[in-house]
């Protein structure tokens, strides 16, 4: 499904005279970058994938490390200057670590979807798995912000943005392998990990943008 996905792209990609789609990639230090030289965060490795598969798109990074979901719709409105054909929205890592309640965290992402929604900007919504220690309760809440709001806003939707290194077999090795000293940002190799999962389904949202144009 993947392959189908970056063929049909790669035609489009090569679209003659047409401007490049700029995606803003709207997020916290997990699209940021936290913790690696500049080349090897969430932003420039995607951008590589997408410029190796020949798809004509320009990602730019507005992450801020720490950021929540508040922050996001802080900034949402100048982040979606005029130039901007797509979004990708990876927020809530932060509200879950700091146990933040879901309704609140649900509110804040819907008000960032209307406002990508009334501007005709088409979003990849990317979800993130909260963590067990507030209880099962939290986590059922807390995961289940994602999928309801992609339907809710028939965005794409891409689970949980540690998924491709969550779902290893061997979670010693990835934290060892993958993980930076602090077990919560990915290093090199794993970004890379998850650009490689994540990028076809950026190759829909490119799509979904030269549609509209």
């Amino acid at each position: 499904m993947a392959f189908v996905v970056i063929l049909a792209t790669i035609s489009l990609g090569a679209r003659a005279g047409a401007e490049p789609v700029t995606i803003a990639a709207l997020g916290d230090s997990l699209v940021h970058g936290y913790g690696l030289p500049p080349e090897h965060g969430f932003v420039p490795q995607l951008q590589s994938w997408l410029d190796a598969h020949e798809i004509d798109a320009i990602v730019t990074n507005a992450g801020v490390s720490g950021d929540t979901t508040a922050g996001g719709l802080s900034r949402v409105e100048w982040t979606l200057t005029p130039e901007v054909d797509a979004m990708i929205v990876a927020l809530g890592g932060n509200d879950a670590l700091r146990g933040l309640d879901p309704d609140v965290s649900r509110k804040n992402l819907r008000a960032i979807l209307q406002v990508a929604q009334q501007k005709n900007i088409p979003v990849l919504l990317v979800g993130i798995a909260a963590p067990a220690n507030y209880g099962a309760g939290y986590k059922t809440d807390f995961d289940a912000i994602y999928p309801a709001l992609a339907s809710e806003f028939n965005t794409l939707l891409y689970p949980s943005f540690l998924a491709t290194l969550l779902s290893r077999p061997d979670q010693a090795a990835t934290l060892r392998n993958l993980m930076q000293s602090d077990a919560i940002h990915p290093n090199n190799d794993g970004v890379a990990l998850i650009v490689e999962d994540i990028a076809p389904i950026v190759a829909q949202l490119f799509d979904r943008a030269t549609a509209q144009q």
